[in-house]
């Protein structure tokens, strides 16, 4: 069984925007660290944004102004808002929760971003 399903990706013109959703199926979600991260083809996964359990949000510096991470506890959901969407942006997402000694990774949605 999934632990982590996201979804939401899809094929998008540069300048446009999406909204990605990661569930997590399992307890304590509000005690993970929640990740989205991405592989573009040919290219190593990296990271790109966290929310901590304690609110700690972070961005890599070229999705920076432009994407947004949120999570409602309430729903063991993660978001990730992505606006002004470049083609250097297309990948697969992935989320993952992590709470030391816990790890998940979803199975990905696609992203294309191309005129």
């Amino acid at each position: 069984q999934e632990r982590l399903v996201e979804s939401g990706g899809g094929s998008v013109q540069p300048g446009g925007s999406l909204k990605l959703s990661c569930v997590y199926s399992g307890s304590d979600f509000d005690q993970f660290t929640m990740d989205w991260h991405r592989q573009a083809r040919g290219k190593q996964r990296e990271l790109v944004t966290f929310f901590t359990a304690s609110g700690k949000i972070w961005y890599t510096d070229s999705v920076k102004g432009r994407f947004t991470i949120s999570r409602d506890n309430s729903k063991n959901t993660v978001y990730l808002q992505m606006n002004n969407l470049k083609p250097e942006d297309a990948a697969v997402y992935y989320c993952k929760a992590n709470n030391g000694p816990e790890m998940y990774w979803g199975q990905g949605t696609p992203v294309t971003v191309s005129a």
